[in-house]
């Protein structure tokens, strides 16, 4: 056991015994795929991988989803095959059927185990198709199942293009105009006085994660109303369109398990990256942009009264949570920062499960969850990475949290011996971040312990206990 200080006001780590019970890091797909339109994945693994992506994402295959398994068999684990004439064949295919800008080769436990060399196998074989092809080991080995996002974006670091790249006139036409749809509605200079630009004179920005477009365009509208320009995003809605990145550019993340994705650009690309609290809840969006405009030395504008406005508005969901309490016991990475935001919200929360911390790249985070128990008043959590859930499960039934938020495989159990769950999952997928979308974050908290209100309106726990004396 390790502590970060000996005081008691400062947090305290621990890192446990157990297993890492989360998904497989190959269902980043499931997100990134409609993420990148002109992407197409492939993933390179056993029938067990296929089953676990049919199940997972079973419901999308009438949609006609751009990936699929590469199988590998019995012939393949005892190197009787040829690895490079299947794998030509397989994107050949999917050249002819779908015709991609990129194909993103995502390796799995088995061949890490085979030592198959996809990273010497692709560029032979993307000179000889003629399409991209992106190599990202998103396995097993990773702590949670975020992860894979992160291998696949450091992977796309690499081919994020160097302003001396772009040389064409169609390249530069091209990605003028996705400037200006990045700039979202910057003043045409049609009248007879020149019009001022919106933007201050700050070096070129990149933000990287992968979030739906609605969260793009209000991240990047929340950072213009600083004058702040956002130079682009990794991944881009295209591969095409991959952001331009040049040695001391400045970037910033708003997920916390991209580390990976942070160290590629700042060792490979040479980067500066803004550490920051993460935009998650009207607090950390607030702190996130106030880092970013300090970095570049703006002062903001406006951003007490935004956030004071949006706490106005969630007044109806903090109520119901303030004052109780919310054990997380660690799924995907954004414990953390969601327990922040919920003690900013009144909750108590006894003990953050993580499978992974990495302290340097979520160090304003752990700083800003620090501050914010201060000032709320409330015993600062103890944090346990690799926790062992039978040791959890014990702690559980001795604090009687009002809620846990767990992964899927815990929440019956749970359930069963009243208390009360939340998926983990379901913020990886849902739209938690900026301003506006802290009410999407409290829609998910909130939706048990309202459930649990309705059931109780109705009687419901009277008839368990008559049911129960029979």
């Amino acid at each position: 056991m390790t502590l970060a200080n000996t005081q008691s006001q400062a947090l305290e780590f621990e890192c446990d015994t157990g297993n890492y019970h989360t998904f497989c890091p190959i269902s980043c797909v499931a997100w990134l795929y409609q993420k990148i339109e002109d992407s197409f994945f492939l993933v390179i693994g056993t029938k067990t991988c296929g089953y676990f992506l049919q199940n997972a994402m079973g419901v999308m295959i009438f949609a006609e989803p751009r990936y699929a398994m590469a199988e590998l068999e019995e012939g393949d684990v005892s190197a009787k095959l040829n690895d490079y004439d299947e794998l030509k064949r397989l994107c050949l295919q999917i050249k002819r059927d779908r015709n991609p800008s990129v194909i993103v080769w995502i390796g799995t436990c088995t061949t890490e185990i085979i030592k198959m060399d996809l990273e010497g196998l692709a560029p032979k074989l993307e000179a000889e198709i003629g399409i991209p092809i992106v190599v990202a080991r998103a396995n097993g080995l990773d702590y949670a199942f975020t992860q894979g996002e992160d291998t696949v974006l450091a992977a796309m670091a690499h081919r994020c293009p160097s302003s001396d790249q772009v040389t064409t006139s169609e390249e530069k036409a091209e990605r003028g105009g996705i400037q200006k749809l990045l700039s979202f509605g910057r003043q045409q200079e049609t009248s007879a006085e020149p019009t001022e630009s919106v933007y201050h004179d700050h070096p070129p920005l990149v933000l990287f994660g992968s979030v739906p477009d609605p969260i793009n365009t209000q991240i990047t509208l929340e950072l213009k109303r600083q004058g702040i320009q956002v130079s682009g995003w990794l991944p881009a809605k295209r591969y095409t369109e991959l952001p331009v990145i040049d040695e001391g550019y400045y970037v910033a993340g708003i997920n916390p398990f991209l580390s990976r994705t942070a160290s590629t650009l700042m060792r490979r690309r040479k980067c500066k990256l803004i550490g920051a609290p993460f935009p998650i809840g009207p607090d950390g969006t607030r702190a996130w942009v106030e880092k970013i405009c300090s970095v570049f030395g703006i002062e903001p504008q406006g951003l007490e009264e935004r956030e004071a406005q949006i706490w106005d508005s969630l007044e109806d969901y903090v109520s119901l949570i303030r004052g109780k309490s919310v054990y997380f016991m660690g799924d995907n990475l954004l414990e953390i920062s969601l327990a922040r935001f919920l003690v900013r919200c009144g909750m108590t929360v006894p003990e953050i499960g993580i499978p992974y911390m990495d302290k340097r790249y979520q160090a304003a985070e752990l700083k800003f969850l620090e501050q914010t128990c201060h000032e709320m008043g409330v015993p600062l959590p103890k944090i346990i990475e690799k926790p062992d859930n039978y040791n959890q499960l014990q702690r559980i039934k001795a604090t009687q949290p009002d809620l846990v938020i767990t992964g899927m495989a815990h929440a019956n159990p749970l359930e069963a011996r009243g208390i009360s769950t939340k998926w983990s999952v379901e913020f990886t997928f849902a739209q938690i971040h900026g301003f506006t979308n802290a009410r999407d974050v409290l829609e998910l908290v909130t939706r048990p312990l309202r459930r649990n209100q309705n059931l109780k309106d109705l009687g419901w726990e009277k008839l368990v206990k008559e049911e129960a004396t029979v």
